[in-house]
Parts: C-alpha cells; structure tokens; sequence
C-alpha cells in the first residue's frame, strides 16, 4: 500500500494493470479485433497523466485516518483505480467533442482508430468509425470502473455511503460536459457560466469526489466529508484555472497538446470570459478583436496577438489571483479540519503543487 501521496501513482498503476490484463482476458474471448480495438483504453490510460484523482482519493482516505494494509486500504485502491477509468472515459469523450487530434503528445484515441481503419483497408467512413468506435470505448472504460467499485471490499456501511457518493460524481461531470457543449453552442461568454462549468466538469470529479471517497472508504464522519468536499470544491477550480492559462500559454512538452489551442477551438474559458468581461466594459474594439481570434486556426503573429490582449485586459493576471485565492481558502478550511496531520501536510503540500503546476 502506498505510504505517502509519491507512492500512490505507481499503486494505481500497477492495480490497473491487472484490471486491463483480466479484461483483455474477456475480450479476447468475445473477439480478437474488440481485444484488439480494447487495448486501446490500456494504451491510453498507462500512457501518461499524473494520476492526480487517486492522489486525492488516497489523500481523503490517510486524513480520515485510514490505515494500511487492511481491506479498507485496498478498496480505497480499488476506488483510485476506478477514478483513473473514469478520467480515461471522460478524455476520449472530451477528444471526439473537441475533434482533438492529439493528447499527452499522443494521436486521440478516435484518431488512432482512425488510422486503424485506413491501414486495414475497412470500408466505410473512416473518421466516423474513429469516432464511433471512441465513444464506445469510453463507454467501456466508465463501466469498468463501476466494476471495480462493485467488486471492491468494502463493508455493507460503507458500500452504502460511498454510492450517493460515486453516483454524484457520475452525473456532474457528464452534465459539466453538457453544460460546456450548451454554452459553446449558445456562445455563453459570461464569467458565471465558465466557472458553472469547471465546478461539475473538472472540480468535483477531480478533487472534491475523490477526496470525499476516499474519506468515506476509511468510514470517515459525515462532517468531515463535507469539509473534505468544500476543501475540494476550490481546489478543483484553482487546477482547472491554472488548465486554462496551460492551454492558452503552455508548452506543449509538458502539455501534450499544440500551444494555444484553448484559442484555436474556441473553449468557453474563465480566462477568456474574463477577457472578454473586462475589455468590453474598457476597451469594445479589443474585444471584438480578440472575439475575432478565437475559434479558428491562428498563424503565430496572431495567436501572440491573442495572448497580448488577454495580458493586456488583465485576464491573467485575474487567473492568477483567483488561483490564490482559493489555494489559500481551500488551505485554510484544511488547516482547522480534524483531519491526521501527517495526511494533512502532504495534501497541503501537493495541493500547492499542482495549482501551480510543480509538479
């Protein structure tokens, strides 16, 4: 069992492996090309990610008081595995909606079937059968999780209440993705909207849930599961920001996808909606400027063009304070919680890392 958060990756890792090996055992008997086309989530989950889900689901159980090498501390495995399933699930769906050409430096998953499809000389479309084939793999990857929270050893008490838990996560973060589909379409610019959006999209599936299972894991009371959430809630917004300014300025070593591509497809960001805010109540033909960049491909004088007037309306440097500002929150709300204090310490630490990014 992992001993500090440093450990928990490699823990999550290793349990997955054998959930995909078992799995690939079951396909393989239904038919060689759905083990073939299968092996794709494998591919796509172990390569790459920081496994920040099962850091913060280990987190909640360690501050809860959870103890190692117990059937508690394995189920709470088991959910940090399952977490990993539902982001694997989450980023495929995500790459057919954005029509996404790359991820952690890679081809998307309805890509590589893509090319799949043209090697083999099947007939049909073969983008439509990319996407097609992507969506159900991401099916596939979300119902795995729920089987390893199924098959979990977790005691009849717990099992009850980690349900409500796992079912709201669910359904927040396929409505947060509705949410951002709907705002797109209606060209929701406001502020209130994008951040609606990152709170069930990324924030609760990302901190708050995994932080609350795995204090429920370890029979956590319910007051501490609520602070727990709360503690998440900005957490999971700070991570999320600081994803924004990422894809508008990041470099794509370390993002894995092309630098400004935020822009370029037109996400409905706070960055942007913070941008957009402010320079139409001081500068109207700034705005209508940088409304004229976003949502298409950019050259490079462009895109530093874009990048200048989100600088220059003071967007950044917004991001950059909400950032802090809900570090500092999230922190403080942590600091005066009766959680373990070792736990408490290294989620504090690794909190601050990732809302910065060192990490």
């Amino acid at each position: 069992m992992p001993v500090s958060l440093r450990d928990v990756p490699a823990a999550a890792e290793a349990r997955l492996r054998r959930v995909f090996a078992a799995r690939r055992e079951q396909t393989s008997a239904i038919a060689p090309e759905v083990a073939d086309l299968t092996d794709l989530i494998t591919t796509f989950t172990l390569s790459g990610g920081k496994r920040v889900r099962p850091v913060f689901a280990w987190s909640g159980y360690r501050c809860a008081g959870g103890v190692l090498d117990t059937s508690d501390a394995v189920a709470a495995l088991d959910l940090c595995a399952a977490l990993e399933l539902i982001q694997a699930c989450a980023l495929i769906h995500d790459d057919v909606i954005d029509l996404s050409d790359t991820r952690r430096g890679n081809p998307t998953v309805h890509r590589s079937v893509t090319a799949t499809h043209r090697h083999r000389s099947w007939s049909g479309d073969a983008d439509h059968f990319g996407m097609s084939t992507a969506i159900l793999l991401g099916d596939l990857a979300l119902s795995w999780a729920d089987d390893l929270i199924i098959a979990a050893d977790l005691g009849p008490g717990i099992r009850t209440r980690i349900g409500p838990v796992w079912s709201a996560m669910r359904t927040e973060v396929l409505a947060g993705q509705i949410l951002d589909v709907v705002g797109e379409a209606g060209y929701d610019e406001s502020v209130d909207a994008a951040f609606r959006v990152m709170r069930f999209k990324t924030a609760g599936y990302t901190v708050a849930r995994p932080l609350q299972l795995g204090a429920v894991a370890a029979d956590a009371p319910d007051d501490l599961v609520v602070t727990l959430g709360q503690v998440g809630d900005g957490l999971g917004i700070a991570f999320q920001l600081r994803d924004d300014l990422l894809g508008v300025f990041g470099d794509p070593e370390r993002t894995g996808k092309p630098s400004g591509d935020d822009l370029v497809a037109g996400k409905r960001t706070a960055l942007l909606a913070l941008a957009l805010q402010n320079a139409d109540a001081d500068a109207p033909r700034v705005a209508a400027e940088l409304r004229g960049l976003v949502g298409r491909p950019l050259d490079a004088r462009e895109l530093d063009r874009a990048r200048a007037i989100l600088h220059d309306v003071g967007a950044v440097r917004a991001v950059e304070d909400h950032i802090t500002r809900l570090v500092d929150e999230s922190v403080g709300i942590l600091t005066s919680a009766p959680v373990e204090a070792t736990a408490r310490a290294e989620l504090v630490a690794y909190a601050t890392a990732i809302a910065g990014r060192r990490m």
